[in-house]
């Protein structure tokens, strides 16, 4: 897997608006079980001797940043710098007037607070904490409206008011990952404002704030009204806020795709990735003496074993005539090695190679495995790329607690299959290099995961002996509906990439 969901585990909505009255100030009240947050600034509904009034208003999120930590402890995302974090808040419509061309200010909290239970996000009536003056029972805000830091600050635009937001907040969460061990600060969540200058404009004589109200002389004066996001009580599943953790998890062994060196060919695309899978009682363990360090993998040729010499190979890709016999390979994750090497291919090609992983000083064997290898293609004309894709191990329900593997046989639209007089059990499958997949609910069509074609190939799909095939979390997928999977491969022809017409349904349940 390398898409995880991270769902909020506090957040509501703190104010020091009017009250209906227009003369009793609400920075009392508590939102804490509202289905949305809001964020707006209202300038000069009220005016007295002091001047044109300011309204406003903030939202707090909180995120389970321990469960980031536990699930990196077990090994179930990748260690720091491989992942990418990323948080997403959706835009929840409503009818008030909605602002347009402002920015807003994603802040860490710097002290502890209280989601509270109250839900009057329009009469102001059900008071608790947090709330715009005080963060809990037993502790009042240092500043009113709450307590932010100035470090790892982001700004959010909205030319047009109603944009979802997803923004890259790695380096926060690292931090709060890392806590009191080393970390920047501790996970109190992130505050949603407006920017100070489209904050309402205030000047108290004092200079200083007054009561519930910010003295900002550099505010605008005029409003912004209203902004609002589900929260995470919010009836719509996909649409409550989160973290998503997005890494680079493809296995991209090529033991299926195992071509010899070409001179046309550029030195990197050359190499063929090998790997070794150490599954003992049906579970991956690491080879004891090895654990994370280096294995060595030698190549022999052989009609149906290894005979003879090792085999020459480069591990940069390029001539292979004076490289060396074994190639050092690495610890990849728990159980899981691989090493990259190339290959020139005999006067007489061989019919079959055998990779032999061994180690260095005792030189004992632990595994070996068959390759085919072929010849590096070469076209006339730019290959058509047609393709037809089955989902071979599909089922028809699944359950949210479940880890899903999705494995998938290619082959070319035309394909003309050699006829064996005997028969074979297994069909080669094509092997897409580039392959993403999304996922959509069936009955709105809503985007539940969304392809990842960007840096992070957060939905690429990884490849081996038996073909393409994802891993998935399906508690990141709402209970009681049918959902469709997506392929999309890249085609270098065009440059682009391109959806296929196939379409794979399941229903996920409790």
């Amino acid at each position: 897997m390398s898409i995880a969901r991270y769902t909020a585990s506090l957040d509501t909505t703190i104010v020091n608006a009017f009250e209906a009255n227009l003369s009793t100030r609400a920075s009392g009240s508590n939102m804490g079980y509202a289905d949305s947050l809001e964020i707006f600034s209202i300038y000069g509904q009220t005016s007295a001797s002091v001047g044109q009034s300011q309204e406003l208003s903030r939202a707090l999120v909180k995120f389970p940043i321990s469960s980031i930590s536990a699930d990196r402890t077990a090994g179930t995302i990748g260690a720091s710098g491989s992942v990418s974090f990323y948080l997403k808040m959706f835009n929840a419509e409503h009818a008030f007037t909605l602002p347009q061309d402002f920015t807003l200010v994603v802040a860490p909290i710097s002290q502890s607070w209280t989601e509270g239970t109250g839900l009057d996000m329009d009469e102001y009536q059900d008071l608790g904490y947090a709330s715009w003056m005080s963060a809990s029972s037993t502790a009042a805000w240092t500043s009113i409206g709450g307590d932010y830091l100035t470090d790892q600050n982001y700004e959010i635009t909205f030319p047009g008011g109603y944009e979802d937001v997803e923004v890259n907040v790695t380096d926060l969460v690292e931090n709060w990952i890392l806590g009191d061990s080393g970390g920047k600060f501790d996970n109190h969540g992130i505050g949603f404002r407006l920017t100070a200058s489209q904050e309402a404009y205030y000047s108290a004589s004092t200079g200083a704030d007054t009561g519930s109200i910010i003295h900002n002389t550099a505010g605008a004066t005029e409003s912004y009204y209203t902004k609002k996001f589900f929260a995470r009580s919010s009836e719509f599943f996909f649409k409550r806020p989160f973290i998503e953790a997005r890494w680079d998890s493809r296995i991209q062994d090529d033991r299926e795709n195992f071509f010899y060196s070409s001179s046309l060919a550029p030195a990197e695309d050359n190499l063929n990735t090998l790997y070794l899978y150490n599954y003992i009682r049906g579970r991956l363990v690491d080879i004891p003496n090895v654990a994370g360090g280096e294995i060595l993998v030698s190549l022999y040729s052989g009609s149906s074993a290894p005979t003879g010499s090792k085999l020459k190979m480069s591990v940069g890709g390029g001539t292979v005539a004076a490289a060396d016999t074994d190639v050092t390979g690495g610890w990849v994750k728990t159980g899981v090695y691989s090493a990259s090497m190339a290959i020139t291919a005999a006067a007489t090609p061989f019919e079959a190679l055998f990779d032999v992983w061994h180690s260095g000083a005792t030189d004992v064997e632990y595994f070996t495995g068959s390759i085919y290898p072929e010849k590096m293609p070469t076209y006339e004309a730019a290959p058509t790329f047609t393709k037809l894709t089955s989902l071979t191990n599909l089922k028809r329900k699944y359950s949210t607690s479940e880890k899903a593997r999705f494995r998938f046989f290619v082959r070319d639209r035309n394909w003309s299959p050699t006829i064996y007089t005997v028969s074979n059990s297994t069909n080669p499958t094509d092997v897409i290099h580039s392959a993403s997949y999304s996922v959509r609910r069936v009955i709105d069509n809503w985007n539940a995961i969304p392809y990842g074609t960007g840096s992070d190939f957060s939905t690429y799909l990884s490849y081996d002996k038996e073909g393409n095939y994802f891993d998935l979390d399906l508690s990141m997928l709402e209970s009681g509906y049918m959902y469709e999977i997506r392929l999309s491969y890249y085609n270098d022809s065009i440059g682009d990439w391109q959806e296929q017409p196939q379409t794979f349904k399941f229903r996920v349940e409790e």
